[in-house]
């Protein structure tokens, strides 16, 4: 399982960090993506291209995003970890979120892994 934490901690590395290629590096290229808020899916995304264009556009929108991990829950093939975020918009937004704006939320990715790669992430908030 510690294997699973380091892979996922690369993820949340590059991410933090704005740095594609390092969170995609351990992802299948048939990855599936699906973003979750409110309890519907506002995002699906399927394959390593389609995923890497809409994760290059997101790093628009912030100046500064972090995902800390609060904890690793390893089940099978998955492992669901918590994070606190908190980001600082670099845009507004048509919802009334301002440039500057600091955004902080708590929720939950669930990662599904076959073998060493990343095959499904699903983002809970």
């Amino acid at each position: 399982m510690k294997d699973r934490e380091a892979l996922i901690n690369n993820y949340i590395e590059g991410y933090n960090h704005f740095d594609i290629d390092k969170m995609i590096s351990n992802f299948d290229e048939k990855i599936v993506f699906e973003n979750v808020s409110n309890g519907e899916t506002n995002l699906l995304l399927k394959g390593l291209k389609a995923f890497r264009e809409q994760a290059e556009q997101a790093k628009n929108y912030f100046s500064v995003r972090t995902q800390t991990v609060t904890s690793f829950v390893h089940q099978n093939d998955k492992t669901e970890i918590e994070i606190e975020y908190k980001a600082i918009l670099a845009m507004d937004f048509p919802n009334g979120l301002k440039k500057g704006d600091e955004v902080k939320l708590k929720g939950k990715s669930i990662f599904q892994f076959l073998g060493d790669k990343i095959i499904r992430l699903t983002d809970i908030s």
